[in-house]
């Protein structure tokens, strides 16, 4: 009990921190700028002729992939930077309660980003009937992605002070665990190896894959799964790396 207490103390003080930062709300009105216009410019969305979310959520995990790196290249790169690591381990939690923490706070701002998009689901109310199932899914989904890129920029975050560097570098798995379920990428496997296990075990490790299963509605326990496990080998890397650092 006590753990959960230090963690989300831990969580509430960082997540005030993001708000004390003109970056936060910086953050927020790209990431809503773009939404708008991922899904009404590239996403055609009054053209489809449907009610549907379709057009916005299609495009999150591109989103996420630069705008979620961006978020969480301080998570620990600057603590490294200021000094302040150190101070940080000294403080009556543990390794583990600091990273959930860490990772808690940055979840729950991009969780208030994704809610301040409510309007979109307003318009499509107003426009038709949705399947209001499959648009909470689409949420969830959204939710998740950003919640798995975040685990992956906490752990390049730990492994260098450069934030810069940690960025690119999250981008970069982000980005792979976005291709490797794309069609183009399994079409080109299939051409050079036409072997069907190979495609499944690309699309097995893809967000997409699972992300697209959620946007339509499909709430399997392996997407969840998926994305759970994901997130905490990230996070289980964050903390060996950590130790190392504090070793060192």
């Amino acid at each position: 009990m006590r753990a959960c207490m230090n963690t989300w103390t831990l969580a509430k003080r960082e997540l005030v921190g993001y708000f004390a930062s003109p970056v936060a709300y910086v953050f927020i009105i790209i990431f809503l700028l773009l939404s708008g216009f991922f899904t009404f410019m590239l996403g055609q969305f009054f053209q489809q002729g449907e009610a549907t979310l379709a057009p916005f959520f299609m495009w999150h995990p591109w989103l996420y992939m630069f705008l979620v790196p961006a978020a969480g290249m301080r998570l620990w790169a600057e603590e490294r930077r200021s000094g302040t690591f150190e101070l940080l381990f000294t403080m009556p939690i543990s390794p583990t309660q600091a990273i959930l923490g860490k990772f808690l706070a940055g979840w729950l701002f991009l969780g208030i980003a994704l809610l301040l998009t409510a309007p979109m689901a307003w318009t499509v109310e107003y426009l038709g009937s949705p399947d209001w199932g499959v648009v909470a899914c689409g949420y969830l989904g959204s939710f998740l992605v950003a919640g798995t890129f975040l685990a992956i920029a906490s752990m390049t975050s730990a492994m260098t002070r450069n934030q810069v560097v940690s960025f690119i570098t999250s981008v970069v798995v982000c980005l792979l665990l976005i291709l490797a379920g794309w069609p183009p990428v399994t079409n080109l496997i299939l051409k050079w190896a036409p072997a069907n296990w190979l495609v499944e075990a690309a699309s097995g490790i893809s967000v997409m894959t699972h992300f697209d299963n959620l946007q339509r509605g499909l709430v399997d326990v392996r997407n969840l799964l998926y994305f759970a496990s994901v997130a905490a080998f990230a996070l289980f890397g964050t903390g060996v790396i950590l130790k190392g650092r504090r070793g060192a």
